[in-house]
This record gives structure tokens, C-alpha cells and sequence, in this order.
């Protein structure tokens, strides 16, 4: 059996709301490696709309957390995109270390991104879902991205995130 079969054999499991053997976390690694990038970003999305998950803040937070210092710039970068500059100063004033993020133009600096606390990210998470419909598919076409970043959300968010792709993969 090649690794096609395997890769439809784990996504047939799934189709059918029967996760196979093993951890999801790892077949979800397996998948991301063989599909389209669009595909795993909506597994993803599923993945973080679904009420059987913590909601979308938490899982940013969560993810920003496990992140590298480049993937907290570009988490950083992408929820400030999606609130006004009005929303940023409010912000900048409520979260510290956010002020000369929300200010300034261009990506942030790792370093200057991972001085915010999960619990800061959490906060500007919530309020771009408040502003931004899209916020999810665009955190979701981000961290498809950073298929092994996303295996560290837990066997529910990873389980949904397949049948996702196996639906759209059928």
C-alpha cells in the first residue's frame, strides 16, 4: 500500500466519523502534506467555528503560545488587519506591549510579537472576530501554513479539521 492509499484510507475513516487508530494529531500532519493548501486551511476553519472546540480567541491564544517567534508576527499582523486604527489605539491602550505593534506599519518583529502574552493575543483575537466576519478563514489560510503548529490544538479540533478534508476531498 503506497502512501496515497494511505492518506485516502485515513480520510475515508474520518468521512465516515470513524477516526481511525492512532493520533489525530499525525494523521492531520500526514494529510496537510497531500493536500492543497486552500483544502487544509477550511479542515482548519472547520476546525475552529465548530462549538464541539474552544472558541476562536482561545485557540489563537493557545496557538500563539506553542508559536515561534515568526509565526507570533504573523498572527499579530493578521488580527490587527482586521480592526480600524480607532479599534488598534483602544487596544494599545488596553494591552500592553500592543501600542508600537498597532502603530506601526509593515509585519512586527518576532521579538516585539512575542512580548505579548497569550492572554493579550486572546483579547485582540476576540475583539477582530467581533469586527471581522473573516478573521477565521484568514487565521486558518495562515496557520495552513504551519500544518505541525496547528497539531499542537488536540485531538477534537484536529478530528473535525479531517473530516473537513475528507469531505472536501472525496
Amino acid at each position: 500500500m503506497g502512501l496515497l492509499d494511505d492518506i485516502k484510507g485515513l480520510l475515508s475513516g474520518y468521512k465516515a466519523g470513524e477516526a481511525p487508530a492512532g493520533d489525530a494529531a499525525a494523521h492531520f500532519q500526514q494529510v496537510a502534506q497531500s493536500v492543497d493548501s486552500g483544502t487544509l486551511a477550511n479542515g482548519i476553519a472547520a476546525a475552529m467555528r465548530s462549538d464541539q472546540t474552544p472558541p476562536f480567541a482561545n485557540m489563537v491564544s493557545q496557538l500563539f503560545a506553542s508559536g515561534n517567534g515568526d509565526q507570533k508576527a504573523a498572527m499579530v499582523t493578521t488580527l490587527l488587519s482586521s480592526v480600524s486604527s480607532g479599534q488598534r489605539t483602544q487596544l494599545a491602550s488596553m494591552i500592553p506591549g500592543l501600542g508600537a505593534l498597532a502603530a506601526g506599519s509593515g509585519t512586527p518583529a518576532a521579538s516585539a510579537a512575542s512580548a505579548l502574552t497569550a492572554d493579550n493575543v486572546k483579547t485582540l483575537a476576540q475583539h477582530a472576530e467581533k469586527n471581522d466576519a473573516g478573521i477565521i478563514d484568514k487565521m486558518s489560510t495562515l496557520y495552513a501554513a504551519h500544518p505541525a503548529l496547528v497539531g499542537t490544538l488536540g485531538t477534537a479540533a484536529m478530528t473535525i479539521a479531517m473530516r473537513n478534508i475528507a469531505q472536501r476531498h472525496a
